[in-house]
């Protein structure tokens, strides 16, 4: 084997299409692009759910409610279920730390806890938010709240 004869196997390569080269080519006139229309022109490309005429369904569908930009969304935990967890991981102190070490929380959540259900052990609590019934009933049990921005 030598440089002069090297070449690719069979079947490897394919020649060019050659667009709008003249009619005998058989790829002339409108270049295998059908007639007319967008995209038959240089630089087409259509947007995004273009449903071809038909009226796309971001318009067909109507708008409904209302979206506050401001909202603070929080991730709730009841006194019944922080008894629990207490109990299930050895937990003392209720921080946003431990409950994401722990796998409750994802990191960028906000915590916030709610009255409902009863706190018989003596914890701490790192939050974000606190009712004012659970803040009542921590007090009550012995705990402490400090809340975290």
């Amino acid at each position: 084997m030598k440089l002069h004869n090297l070449q690719p196997a069979s079947g490897a390569t394919h020649k060019e299409k050659r667009l709008g080269r003249g009619e005998a080519s058989g790829k002339g006139g409108t270049s295998t692009k059908g007639n007319k229309g967008g995209q038959s022109r240089a630089g087409y490309s259509s947007k995004r759910a273009h449903e071809g005429g038909q009226m796309p369904i971001q318009r067909r569908i109507p708008k409904r409610g209302f979206n506050n930009i401001n909202r603070v969304e929080y991730r709730v935990f009841n006194l019944g279920q922080i008894e629990q967890l207490a109990e299930k991981y050895g937990i003392t102190e209720f921080s946003l730390e431990n409950l994401y070490i722990n796998g409750l929380i994802s990191q960028t959540d906000n915590v916030k806890i709610l009255g409902n259900g009863e706190l018989k052990s003596k914890l701490t609590f790192k939050v974000n938010a606190v009712s004012d019934k659970a803040k009542s009933a921590i007090e009550a049990a012995g705990g402490t709240i400090e809340i975290v921005k």
